[in-house]
């Protein structure tokens, strides 16, 4: 632009577009930035000074985006859970039934949530902390997974014989309910009360328990139908 040439006039629209678009660059780096950090040494490392500095953004920018180290963490979350449902969708959970997929299922998400030890207890860590400002990013965390979960019970055909009968809200609290079995016994492996087999094996026993009761309410509630006069 010469100096006769009049400014560019950006609309507020435009201008908030290539604000946001900016930021989340540097949101991207300051999510990398604290992956880096937890890698090396887990949850205590990640402290949002030395974020920043990694990232090389100012700590009022990495505040424009993120309320505390927890937030990025959960961010983290976001983009772990995201490269989790690409795989599974080339990947689809093995088996014939529901009961061999839940397995399936649950040794895949708990390999690939927990590659990396020390982020991953940190990431959890960060989970578990209450904070009503990442309620939201962590009830969508969870919905996903239900999301998946409900995926793998139905595979890729027509809704499986264990399932017939159950409704859709019914599926969904279902899956729900496994997925949450198996991430309570996640946290206790952040905690060191279970290994990872463990993890998946209450997630796969416990899954199978709660398919079985689904089934058996299911057939209680036709038998009765036949039995009413």
């Amino acid at each position: 632009m010469t100096t006769m040439d009049p400014p560019a006039q950006d609309t507020g629209s435009d201008l908030g577009d290539t604000i946001e678009a900016g930021l989340e660059v540097r949101a991207q780096s300051i999510v990398a930035s604290a992956v880096e950090l937890a890698e090396q040494g887990g949850f205590e490392a990640v402290r949002v000074r030395d974020i920043a500095a990694h990232a090389g953004v100012a700590l009022g920018t990495l505040y424009k985006r993120f309320s505390s180290k927890e937030d990025i963490l959960v961010a983290a979350l976001e983009q772990e859970v995201a490269l989790l449902e690409r795989f599974i969708e080339s990947h689809p959970p093995a088996g014939d039934g529901p009961l061999e997929r839940i397995e399936s299922f649950f040794r895949m998400i708990t390999t690939g949530l927990t590659a990396r030890t020390k982020l991953s207890r940190a990431i959890l860590r960060a989970t578990a902390t209450g904070d009503p400002l990442l309620s939201d990013k962590t009830g969508r965390f969870h919905r996903r997974m239900t999301t998946l979960m409900e995926r793998s019970l139905l595979g890729s055909g027509e809704r499986p014989e264990e399932l017939a009968g159950l409704g859709d809200d019914d599926l969904k609290r279902l899956s729900f309910l496994m997925a949450q079995l198996w991430w309570a016994g996640l946290v206790g492996w952040m905690g060191g009360l279970f290994t990872l087999d463990e993890v998946t094996r209450q997630g796969s026993d416990g899954g199978r328990l709660l398919l079985l009761g689904a089934r058996a309410s299911v057939d209680a509630k036709l038998t009765k139908r036949e039995e009413t006069p």
